[in-house]
């Protein structure tokens, strides 16, 4: 299966519509401060976006074909990194080292959740794919 650059540039972008929303709201309720939730959001808009479209394209390139068994590890994997990016954001917007934790520990379930139903859509729509690829893709 091939899939093209926009396929990967829309996810990318849907994501993030996804993600900076959650952020936002958790840092907002974590910090209790709202302007510091809407400060690690649009923070995160930059390094989430370039972030998430390496790590699409390095799974794209995976031997990983079981999809079940790949939107799990993909799930995995892109919270670590995103966890990361988020608890360090934090921490310096904020200042305090346990905001950022708080707000990285809170991230991994709610986040966690959304990436895998943000894959399991992504996986079931042709956007973006070759004529030939929609064809013999088998959707689960």
């Amino acid at each position: 299966m091939t899939s093209t650059q926009k396929r990967h540039i829309v996810k990318t972008i849907t994501w993030r519509i996804i993600g900076t929303l959650d952020t936002i709201i958790l840092s907002w309720v974590i910090s209790g401060n709202p302007l510091t939730g809407l400060k690690i959001g649009a923070a995160e808009v930059i390094s989430k976006m370039i972030l998430y479209y390496l790590h699409e394209r390095l799974w794209f390139k995976s031997e990983a074909s079981d999809s079940k068994w790949r939107h799990i590890l993909k799930t995995i994997s892109w919270r670590f990194v995103g966890t990361m990016d988020t608890m360090l954001l934090a921490w310096l917007i904020s200042g305090d080292p346990m905001i950022g934790l708080q707000i990285g520990f809170a991230e991994v379930i709610t986040k966690m959740l959304f990436y895998y139903l943000h894959e399991k859509l992504w996986y079931k729509s042709n956007y973006g794919l070759e004529e030939t690829d929609r064809n013999t893709r088998t959707i689960e």
